[in-house]
């Protein structure tokens, strides 16, 4: 009984066994389910309803999706970071003045200048307006100094910032240049609109024209080019010198003088700088001269 079970005799029996009711019926019930699956996709709707009603228990993002997300956009914000970098290098390097480096350069943007570079940028201003910037004996102190290991340009909101960094990462020198300094630096000193009486820092320090030279020509020659250390600023100017004052405090070893102009009857001032020491000379023989 089990042999004949379980091994068909013949094929006979077996096609017998093969076509029974049973098998016939799964066969009908399998083929029905697949042809309604086709027909009405009534299983992806019943994953779908099944998907919605428990999403609200499932995380929003999985964590390996997640994580490959963020690679990827760390990726492409470091490929920006550097292309960004590269572009502002490359305008530096194309810079022809301290102003085409101030506009390549955003507030809180670093870039490196090369010794060369800040050198050429350095020797393309007018001799007035470099000492401005570093006295050139300083200038060149710096860029053959064995420490030196590297400049620093630095944007910030009112300019640029250079430093000159040493090889303990320590700043031998640091030039603050605003924006407006530089356009000043680059255009040349323009005289401004007003008279010195309305200026409060010239307040009791004001001197007619023909007193402020007679006082100063009673110096010695050889500290009258430290007073008026750009008398070509003066000789730029078409209008006449009326008067002249003495700023009230001193920057840098500088103090501001103020040539007022009479021009076609508008009246400008303008300012040049003199060594502090050469000035404090004049003010004594101004003050002597008016006792």
């Amino acid at each position: 009984m089990a042999q004949q079970w379980y091994e068909p005799f013949n094929f006979t029996e077996w096609l017998k066994r093969a076509f029974s009711f049973l098998n016939i019926a799964v066969l009908i019930i399998t083929a029905m389910f697949v042809f309604s699956e086709f027909r009405f996709d009534w299983f992806e709707k019943m994953a779908g309803s099944y998907l919605a009603s428990t999403n609200e228990l499932r995380p929003q993002i999985g964590p390996i999706w997640e994580k490959g997300k963020q690679t990827s956009n760390a990726h492409q914000y470091l490929n920006a970071i550097i292309s960004k970098k590269e572009k502002t290098q490359k305008n530096v390097r194309k810079a022809a003045s301290f102003s085409d480096l101030a506009s390549s350069i955003l507030p809180g943007e670093w870039v490196t200048l090369e010794s060369r570079e800040f050198k050429a940028l350095y020797l393309s201003l007018q001799r007035a307006a470099a000492l401005k910037v570093i006295e050139p004996a300083q200038l060149v102190w710096l860029l053959n100094n064995d420490t030196l290991d590297r400049i620093f340009c630095e944007g910030t909101q009112k300019g640029i910032n250079i430093y000159f960094i040493d090889d303990q990462n320590r700043v031998i020198k640091k030039i603050e240049l605003a924006n407006a300094d530089i356009s000043s630096l680059e255009t040349g000193v323009k005289p401004i609109d007003g008279h010195l009486s309305d200026m409060p820092e010239f307040q009791g320090r004001i001197y007619r024209a023909n007193d402020f030279f007679k006082a100063l020509f009673t110096l010695p020659k050889d500290i009258i080019p430290d007073l008026i250390s750009h008398p070509e600023v003066l000789l730029r100017q078409d209008g006449k010198i009326t008067h002249v004052g003495i700023w009230n405090e001193s920057k840098n070893g500088y103090i501001r003088l103020g040539f007022e102009l009479e021009t076609n009857g508008v009246t400008q001032v303008i300012f040049v700088n003199g060594r502090e020491w050469a000035v404090w000379q004049l003010s004594l023989n101004l003050k002597g001269n008016s006792n």
